[in-house]
């Protein structure tokens, strides 16, 4: 009686027990348990940008027109009119050689002159003297007055006068000439702009005294600094990709944010050791050994209105083969398996799942490349071998994409 009573008020509470235990189990299986794992992959977004495929070059730019400036007469530079940075016009004086000893040619050759057309004068006179007595000559001969020595010696006379003539007349042609050089080398003393240009190097001095006999002293140095050329050094594994007419752009170390286009003017044909050896008459032209590395000239031309380009400035060129602007683009690292011509896999990122995509490429770099079909802006692709891993592909590539 008394344990039946005990059984029917304790009962419930045994049954709150065990419910609240079946509770807290529950709670900390759902707090701790274990959960679903949800994959995690490092992705890169595809995206719209410029690319451009082109071959990279090293130039150094210089004037489209430069000229050394020399003296054709030897003497002291009595004055020097320009200095260094100076703008100057075609014809301007620029200086001047002490012209005595060229004026003193000059006197002498217009003496020398005098003197033969003296000599020619009497030489005239004796011409008519000994023409007039080889005539009498001849009219006495016929009456056989005059021996028939007489006679050949009055002609004698004359040819030789005569022939002196022509003498006299080839001296004072050379006269001439002579007087012709020393006017020209009087000229020559005024050294004058043979164009328009800035003076970017002053040679001479004044008061030094230069020396014209071999070959003619450089005074200073003229450039016109309003278009300038840019040698640009293309490898030998790239000058096949590149022509004249192509498009091409440089930058400057002081500038590099800033572009300048032109249009690729012509390629040399010889390596630049033999361009360099030409252009400063050396006599040792010959090609590279084959122990060093074989460049070529690309030349184009570039305005330079404001003269913000200076001369013997370093510029890295990039010589265009293809371009696209505004296009689809994703990293070249990023391409999978090859499919064929220009077609490659990639994994899109799609519902948290990654998923095979075939797409077709265009131009490409050495960092991205143009997607044509396959992919739109703001897809997102799976980076690495996770996807693989994920989708059970592994075995089918051990190297991470596009490598």
């Amino acid at each position: 009686m008394c344990f039946d009573a005990m059984t029917r008020t304790s009962l419930p509470r045994y049954l709150w027990g065990i419910l609240f235990l079946v509770l807290l189990t529950a709670a900390v299986w759902w707090l701790w348990g274990p959960k679903k794992t949800v994959p995690q992959f490092l992705t890169v977004t595809v995206k719209k940008a410029d690319i451009e495929n082109s071959v990279l070059a090293t130039g150094s730019l210089e004037p489209l027109r430069q000229v050394n400036v020399g003296a054709q007469v030897s003497g002291q530079i009595k004055q020097l009119y320009v200095k260094l940075g100076d703008t100057v016009k075609k014809g301007q004086l620029l200086a001047e050689i002490d012209p005595v000893l060229q004026e003193n040619a000059l006197k002498k050759a217009q003496a020398s002159i005098a003197s033969v057309k003296a000599q020619l004068q009497a030489n005239k006179a004796l011409i008519v003297q000994y023409r007039q007595d080889f005539v009498r000559q001849q009219a006495m001969a016929k009456a056989d007055a005059v021996s028939t020595a007489d006679l050949q010696q009055a002609q004698a006379q004359l040819a030789t006068t005569m022939a002196d003539h022509d003498v006299l007349e080839a001296q004072l042609a050379q006269a001439n000439i002579e007087l012709d050089t020393a006017k020209a080398n009087l000229g020559y003393t005024r050294i004058t702009a043979p164009m328009s240009g800035v003076v970017i190097a002053v040679v001479t001095k004044e008061g030094q005294t230069v020396v014209s006999a071999q070959s003619a002293p450089t005074i200073l140095i003229l450039a016109n600094l309003d278009t300038m050329t840019v040698k640009a050094q293309i490898s030998e594994a790239d000058v096949t990709k590149v022509e004249p007419g192509q498009k091409v752009y440089f930058t400057t170390l002081g500038n590099p944010d800033k572009r300048y286009y032109a249009t690729l003017r012509s390629v040399e044909p010889a390596p630049t050791t033999v361009s360099d050896a030409a252009s400063t008459g050396s006599a040792n032209v010959s090609t590279a050994s084959s122990s060093e590395a074989v460049y070529y000239y690309g030349l184009f031309d570039v305005p330079n209105p404001n003269h913000v380009l200076h001369l013997a400035m370093t510029a890295e060129v990039h010589i265009i083969q293809s371009e696209a602007r505004d296009v689809l683009t994703i990293p070249i690292s990023q391409l999978g398996r090859h499919l064929g011509t220009n077609r490659y896999q990639v994994m899109r990122l799609e519902h948290g799942h990654p998923v095979p995509v075939t797409i077709t490429i265009g131009v490409r770099d050495n960092v991205n490349v143009q997607v044509l079909s396959g992919l739109k802006a703001g897809y997102k692709l799976v980076v690495g071998n996770n996807a693989l891993k994920y989708t059970g592909d592994e075995h089918r590539r051990r190297r991470p994409f596009g490598l």
